[in-house]
Parts: structure tokens; C-alpha cells; sequence
């Protein structure tokens, strides 16, 4: 299949993601036109590699088979430990200025991959071949790396953008259900942001798309990369547009935090936090009640969130003041007038966002999700 090239632009200089199924087959060429590598070395954790490997090794140079580094992809393993470690193995491996490093995986994979090639020996040639929904449509585009800490969620990072990214679906094929589902919630966030018309096809084809249907993830998959390739090329270090991706995430990036990454995959945390935002928006007058129910059937008929955790608004609001998008003490929210259409407001009154909190440990809260979807313990 004839992969769609997008193309990307950075201060780097412009890069390319390609995206299609089955594309990984006739990945080396792509490969190769990058130049020549004094080395090349795949960053990885043992679940993908044993899940894609086999079918990776057929893209990547053959000199890179003996230098695959495996670490361990789990959210409470994204953090500075773990770079040193990937750092030190690159050095017994022999890597120089001249290596290539290739992550394989997904966010976790790519958070870190990417931020060990902007730091190893000050910046070494980076691809990416995201394996997970999230990472396919979103994390794998636009050079945004970082690790954690356990003050807050990607607090420590860089702006490094890969030389390309392969994005080729057929990957999805061995993604376990949960992890497919939470990815989901990145795609359901384009279209509220920038394109009413992905939003609308969410809703008449979501089925097809739960069941990893080809066609409805050759659509799906480049229209999302379309989107943040043109918010990121305006706006590559998120001084103003590219805000807008971070639609959920200043509500999800805190229910991650203060539950430790140990309760919720990312997806399912950005699923509550556009519920929760595009209630604040609804009732700071905002958001038009009518488009935030289509919004909020689609989340619960697409992911099963867990259940909002026993944290009281306070903590949350402690964790949520961590968010690097903080702007001289105000939190920022991204909402939305009209689905299609967002954009990021600091001017949110505090007691609104407390509301909103408060309202998810009420009786009526727990009802308000159990009546729009899929909510499991």
C-alpha cells in the first residue's frame, strides 16, 4: 500500500511522517535516504519488541539487530532513572555522534526515546515507529519529549523533533483492546478541536473503528497527523495555537499524577479530562449544552474510564497547579464553543473548577457518568 507522506515543519528543518498500512515492508529506503549512520540503535521495551520486533527488524538496518536497548514502558518508569540508563547503554554500545536512534513503541517509548536523542552527546538522529493508537494520531508528531517527576506529568523535557515517522497501522493488530480503546480518546479530541467532520464520522463509525477496520483507520490515522502537523508547523513550541492540543489534558494529566500513573492508561485520563473541561465549559457559559452531550455519548460509547479516584478537589487542584501550561499562576484550560472549534482560556474562575471537581465525588456525579457510557472499578 502506497504510504500518504505529511510533512512537518520544525527549526530543525521540515521532516516527514509517513503513514499506511503495511508500510514498515519498504521502511529501509526511507531509512537510507537519511544518510549514512556511524551506528543505529532501537529503544524499546520487551512486551513491543516480542509483539512487533520481527517485523520491525525487516525495516531497520541489519547492523542495528545486535543494538536493541529494552527498558521498561510503564508510566511510573518514565523518568530520569530510566534515561540514564538508556544513556549508559548507548555508551557500552559505542554510540556516537553520528548514531541513529530508533524508538519503538508507544507515548512512554517515544517520550523517552526522544528525549535520550536530544540529550545523548547534545543531540543525536532520531526516528520514530509508534505501536499504539495514541502515539500513532498524536505523541509520536511534533518533537515534544519528557520524562516525569513526581511533582507532576512530563515536567522535565525537550523540543526534539524526529528526522521521520513511520506510522504503519497493521502494528495496531497486536494492541491489547484497553490500550486501543484509550487511544481513542486522542482521536475524539481532534475533532473537537479542528474538524467538525472527523467528529461527525467518529459518531456514524465508531464501531467499524473499535473493530481496527483498515479503512476506518487509513481515514482516522493521517487526518489526526493532518491536523497536529499543522498546528505544530505554526506553532512548534507552544506559544499560543498549539495549546489547543492539550484539550483534556490539564484535568488528565492531574488524575494521573495524584493516582502515581498506576490507575489510568493516558487515554483514559484525557477522557475524563475533556468530560470534565467541556463540563467547566458548560458552566462557565462557554460550551452549548446540546454539543457537549454529543461529546460526551461519543467518549463513553468509545472507552471505559475507570472511576474517578476518592481524591478531593483540593489535591487535584494542587496537581493540576504542577501543569507546565501555567501561565504566572493562572491554570489554563483548553475549551470549546462548538465542536470543531477551541481555544485556550486563562480567565476560568476558580471556584468553577472546584465545582467541577467537587461535582465527580458526588452520588449525582457517579450517576451523571454511569448514565453517559462505560465506567468500570
Amino acid at each position: 500500500m502506497k504510504a500518504k507522506i505529511i510533512r512537518v515543519r520544525s527549526a530543525a528543518g521540515e521532516y516527514a511522517v509517513l503513514c499506511g498500512a503495511g508500510i514498515l515492508r519498504d521502511a529501509a529506503g526511507e531509512i537510507a535516504k537519511l544518510g549514512e549512520f556511524s551506528s543505529v540503535h532501537v529503544l524499546t521495551s520487551p512486551k513491543v519488541w516480542r509483539a512487533v520486533g520481527k517485523g520491525v527488524k525487516r525495516a531497520i538496518p541489519r547492523n542495528a539487530w545486535k543494538n536493541v536497548h529494552l527498558f521498561d514502558d510503564a508510566e511510573t518508569k518514565k523518568n530520569m532513572r530510566t534515561v540514564e540508563l538508556l544513556c549508559r547503554k548507548l555508551t557500552r554500545a559505542g554510540a556516537d555522534r553520528r548514531s541513529l536512534i530508533i524508538g519503538v513503541g508507544g507515548g512512554v517509548v517515544g517520550d523517552v526515546a526522544g528525549f535520550v536523542a536530544a540529550g545523548y552527546l547534545r543531540g543525536v538522529a532520531l526516528i520514530h515507529v509508534p505501536t499504539t493508537l495514541v502515539a500513532q494520531v498524536d505523541s509520536s508528531i511534533g518533537g515534544k519529549t519528557g520524562v516525569n517527576l513526581p511533582e507532576g506529568k512530563n515536567l522535565v523535557g525537550a523540543f526534539y523533533p524526529p528526522r521521520l515517522v513511520l506510522i504503519d497501522s497493521d502494528l495496531l493488530r497486536t494492541l491489547p483492546e484497553r490500550q486501543f480503546r484509550s487511544g481513542i480518546a486522542e482521536v475524539i479530541k481532534y475533532g473537537v478541536i479542528a474538524d467538525a467532520e472527523l467528529f461527525a464520522y467518529l459518531e456514524q463509525n465508531m464501531e467499524k473503528l473499535e473493530l481496527r477496520d483498515r479503512d476506518a483507520l487509513e481515514y482516522v490515522i493521517p487526518r489526526c497527523v493532518e491536523i497536529k502537523a499543522d498546528v505544530v508547523s505554526r506553532d512548534e513550541r507552544e506559544s499560543g495555537l498549539r495549546e489547543i492540543l492539550n484539550f483534556g489534558h490539564t484535568f488528565g494529566h492531574a488524575l494521573e499524577s495524584v493516582t502515581k500513573y498506576r490507575r489510568y492508561l493516558h487515554g483514559e485520563a484525557v477522557g475524563w479530562g475533556m468530560f470534565a473541561a467541556t463540563m467547566l465549559g458548560t458552566h462557565v457559559g462557554f460550551t452549548d449544552k446540546n454539543e457537549a452531550s454529543r461529546l460526551s455519548r461519543l467518549i463513553h460509547r468509545a472507552i471505559e474510564l475507570p472511576w474517578w479516584p476518592r481524591v478531593s478537589s483540593d489535591a487535584m487542584i494542587r496537581a493540576m497547579q504542577a501543569d507546565k501550561k501555567k501561565t504566572a499562576g493562572k491554570l489554563r484550560f483548553v475549551l470549546w464553543r462548538r465542536i470543531g472549534a477551541a481555544e485556550s482560556i486563562d480567565s476560568v474562575p476558580d471556584e468553577a473548577v472546584k465545582g467541577v471537581l467537587d461535582f465527580f465525588l458526588t452520588p449525582a456525579g457517579k450517576k451523571a457518568a454511569e448514565g453517559n457510557g462505560k465506567v468500570h472499578d
